[in-house]
């Protein structure tokens, strides 16, 4: 890979332009983090509101219709939908793997398959999550396994 940096004080933009033989995982890889670079999301915790840059995001559950952001060390609370969050981040990373949860790729440490088709996630920080049937295949084709 090469990579080629040009500064001219005459461009009004930064503009970064992708030159392949052809769409690769890495080069997917490649636009993903592009895209995240200063994406943020509004979330609360304990009345106060943050706005947290989407890098730090481990995974979004919804439980009893609340929508939860997980980061490493702290758990944040959202007035979105988990449906409109996957809208705003299915570009950044993230991946749909149940009815309830969206995963950021960059913090799955491994995965292995479980009963009935379903596929366990372990996370970075420990955490185990379990991936349903119906987005099984999915997963396993963007990481990379089938």
């Amino acid at each position: 890979m090469k990579v080629t940096v040009n500064v001219d004080e005459k461009n009004e933009e930064t503009k970064v332009i992708i030159c392949c033989q052809k769409m690769t995982p890495t080069i997917e890889n490649i636009i993903v983090m592009l895209q995240m670079f200063n994406q943020q999301l509004s979330v609360t915790k304990d009345g106060e509101n943050y706005l947290l840059d989407v890098n730090q995001i481990s995974y979004i559950e919804t439980l009893e219709r609340k929508t939860f952001v997980y980061t490493e060390e702290s758990i944040y609370e959202s007035n979105l939908r988990l449906y409109e969050m996957e809208e705003q981040l299915c570009q950044s990373g993230f991946l749909r793997v149940s009815k309830s949860c969206l995963v950021h790729l960059k913090f799955i440490q491994s995965i292995k398959k479980d009963i009935e088709r379903k596929l366990r996630l372990t996370m970075k920080n420990g955490e185990q999550i379990m991936v349903s049937r119906q987005y099984a295949d999915g997963i396993k084709k963007r990481l990379g396994v089938i």
